[in-house]
């Protein structure tokens, strides 16, 4: 799901793009022996999962990956794109961040979606707070009536591709993907709420919401490479999709996020900051299908760094899959030195 469960628009940290290298920062500072060394004890740990990482460094463009052209599960990484789209539609002028959008029962979402919480006894809404509740909060409902309205997921993938920006692609609506990984049929509005939609899942026999989770994970659409992620925040970061309003805008909402402080944050040395988004896949069966986190590192000295962490198909509770993604920061972060 998009937030939780989502993942970055990290233009906060990123909004000081076209910035020139740190002094000492010209040429390459990552090892990539020892990088890739440092990195393979904590894939060991979540196998038979996967875990797939991309860093690269945004005063000199290095790049180090681990499984870095595997495809995982985007997510709650989808509000990137997601929240580019809309800004460069606003920049364009095609939209208004104050347009009026009337919620129907057609257009809401599987949880977490506090607007289809709130559905029938509030049905308006601006683009803008829809921006918000997508990107900020992780609404479902809201991602996906702001898709709709941006021309439907592969308009935006169509559209990253035309900016160099591959390996990441948008196929379907939270309201398609979401049901379908579990095994049910198209999202009715009666299960908009938690309880409903639990029970709903709970007529799924066990068996057959494992497989339709297995098939998931192995499933193309709506999957990324962490290198692919990685070119989206270079992306970002070069000024290529949006302009610097608009990025510090998204970055803003996406700074909001207090989801996943076992991750990427705890690797934050004194004096950096952190701008992430999480990624949580529904918990099944005791099974979490996916973890993840993306996010950029702004170190004490004004250095930044992309980091994209991705655990998919490990048996390990959440925890343990969080603390992998701390170690990966780690690894950044000592690299770093």
């Amino acid at each position: 799901m998009f937030r939780s469960a989502a993942v970055v628009l990290l233009v906060l940290a990123l909004a000081g793009c076209g910035e020139p290298p740190m002094l000492g920062q010209e040429d390459p500072l990552f090892d990539r022996q020892k990088m890739t060394a440092d990195f393979q004890p904590i894939a060991d740990r979540v196998a038979p999962g996967q875990l797939g990482v991309a860093v690269e460094d945004l005063g000199t463009g290095q790049i180090i990956s681990f499984n870095g052209e595997r495809r995982f599960p985007l997510l709650g990484a989808a509000v990137i794109p997601l929240g580019a789209a809309v800004m460069a539609e606003v920049e364009a002028g095609r939209l208004r961040l104050d347009d009026v959008v009337l919620i129907e029962d057609v257009d809401l979402s599987p949880p977490p979606s506090a607007i289809a919480d709130a559905w029938p006894g509030r049905n308006t809404y601006t683009v803008g707070e829809l921006l918000e509740r997508a990107v900020g909060q992780g609404d479902t409902t809201a991602a996906d009536v702001l898709l709709k309205r941006v021309g439907g997921p592969g308009a935006i993938t169509a559209w990253l591709q035309g900016r160099k920006v591959n390996n990441l692609d948008l196929d379907r609506y939270q309201r398609q993907l979401l049901p379908e990984t579990l095994g049910l049929a198209s999202f009715r509005a009666d299960w908009k709420s938690e309880a409903a939609y639990r029970a709903a899942l709970a007529r799924v026999p066990p068996a057959e919401r494992r497989r339709a989770t297995l098939a998931a994970l192995a499933d193309p659409r709506d999957t990324a490479t962490p290198l692919g992620v990685v070119r989206l925040l270079e992306a970002l970061n070069q000024a290529e999709l949006l302009g610097p309003e608009s990025r510090r805008r998204l970055g803003r909402l996406i700074g909001q996020t207090r989801e996943g402080p076992g991750r990427l944050g705890a690797a934050l040395p004194d004096g950096a900051h952190l701008v992430h988004a999480p990624a949580t896949a529904r918990t099944d069966q005791a099974f979490t299908p996916l973890v993840g986190d993306v996010g950029v590192y702004t170190l004490k000295d004004g250095r930044k760094f992309a980091v994209v962490a991705f655990v998919s198909g490990s048996p390990l509770p959440v925890a343990a899959q969080e603390k992998a993604i701390a170690d990966v920061g780690r690894v950044v972060i000592k690299a770093a030195k």
